[in-house]
């Protein structure tokens, strides 16, 4: 044990000799291997952080609520030119599946639609997502309300002209002045605020209710109609707990064929898209993305390899002749290889270092500059760690033997 420690500390001393002695050389065979190991621990963080941040967003959410509507979340086999054909849901089909369709715990009708101004008195928030819905969407997405209420089912049935602000656009239409109660204009309509929601941060999808603004979707539906280009319609409807989802689906699928008048013969005209199905092709994108990042950065630790293998190589003629000594005083072939072979693991180490230290900086400044957290876990640390180590010993391996199966006549010899 002392004996391999020995070897430890004469390694550790011959790797920072060789910083010390050839800067430039050792610097430049070290940045393969730092940049491969930033490459990968970087990739690795990023998607890990996007990951998180992912889940985060839909934990308080249903993983099996459905969201009814003529496009799809993800790929599909119909042909594109067919789904433009599909037409919009209604607010009859909302309707119609609220009072048929068992195994509902909550519904809810949407309309999305463009970013629109906000006014009060002589202020103006711009680009304010627009969110009109009917009022069990509060208890469907994960909504919080700081102050005041969300509007109840008379005002949505009604469709009267109250609404719900993110916090965002109640500090910038009010800073200081108490929001509730107030009058505010959008679509060229008065509007009385009911309620504010509970700050939310930035959302991955770029949602974030901060800017956005709810309130009763029959109002739109009264200023604008049902065949407006400009809206997309939605139903989402949010299951009872412990439903078999493949049972639900198909009711639903043939109760709404069934009110359509779709022949047997014809396919579905809309899709029933799954939380939990979109939560998989988010998990699949991760691990394609995690892929393409191990592929690409392979090749910088194929050059850092190379390149702490060129320095071994030289590290073992410039030491041919204390090789030659140390062999001659009785060390063994064996002692000789781990010494080598350690200060080529302990050079990688230094360059994997440089790479995870250099993620760790990088990921600081972007979680303080983008208010989004960029997290360098303890697992992509020790992986970063372990790839140094064997980048390192398969680097080290060929110089090591040839150094120890060198003669100590001839390497004595070699060194005079």
């Amino acid at each position: 044990m002392l004996l391999y420690l020995r070897l430890l500390t004469e390694s550790l001393a011959f790797a920072l000799n060789a910083l010390r002695n050839n800067k430039l050389r050792t610097l430049l065979s070290l940045l393969g291997v730092t940049i491969g190991i930033f490459s990968i621990i970087a990739v690795l963080a990023a998607v890990d952080s996007m990951d998180k941040k992912i889940k985060s967003d839909l934990s308080d959410m249903d993983v099996n609520t459905v969201y009814l509507m003529r496009f799809s979340f993800g790929p599909s086999d119909i042909p594109r030119w067919k789904r433009q054909q599909f037409p919009d849901v209604s607010y009859e089909e909302y309707e119609f599946i609220k009072r048929s369709v068992n195994g509902v715990d909550k519904m809810s009708f949407n309309l999305f639609t463009r970013n629109e101004s906000i006014k009060y008195e002589d202020k103006t928030v711009n680009s304010i997502r627009v969110k009109p819905s009917t009022n069990e969407f509060i208890d469907i997405e994960p909504i919080k309300v700081e102050k005041g209420r969300f509007f109840n089912e008379s005002e949505s049935n009604s469709g009267v002209p109250v609404i719900v602000i993110g916090s965002e656009v109640a500090a910038g239409l009010f800073n200081n002045v108490e929001p509730i109660g107030k009058k505010i204009r959008l679509y060229g309509q008065r509007f009385t605020v009911i309620g504010v929601l509970k700050k939310q941060g930035q959302s991955t999808f770029g949602d974030s209710n901060d800017i956005a603004v709810f309130f009763p979707v029959n109002f739109l539906r009264r200023l604008y109609g049902d065949t407006n280009k400009a809206l997309t319609p939605a139903i989402l409807i949010k299951p009872v707990k412990g439903i078999d989802m493949e049972e639900f689906k198909a009711e639903l699928t043939q109760k709404l064929r069934n009110f359509r008048g779709v022949k047997s013969s014809e396919i579905d005209n809309f899709f029933i898209n799954v939380l939990s199905g979109f939560t998989d092709f988010i998990d699949n994108i991760v691990g394609q993305m995690n892929l393409v990042g191990w592929l690409i950065s392979g090749f910088s630790l194929l050059v850092g390899g190379f390149g702490i293998a060129n320095i071994m190589f030289v590290s073992v003629k410039e030491r041919t002749n204390l090789i030659g000594i140390q062999k001659a005083l009785g060390a063994k072939n064996r002692f000789i290889l781990f010494q080598f072979l350690f200060e080529a693991v302990i050079l990688s180490l230094i360059g994997g270092l440089i790479g995870m230290f250099l993620v760790w900086i990088i990921a600081l400044v972007l979680t303080h500059a983008l208010d989004f957290e960029f997290v360098l876990s303890a697992y992509n640390m020790l992986l970063g760690t372990s790839l140094a180590v064997v980048i390192g010993l398969i680097s080290g391996i060929i110089p090591a033997i040839t150094a120890s199966k060198l003669d100590p006549v001839e390497a004595i010899r070699t060194g005079m």
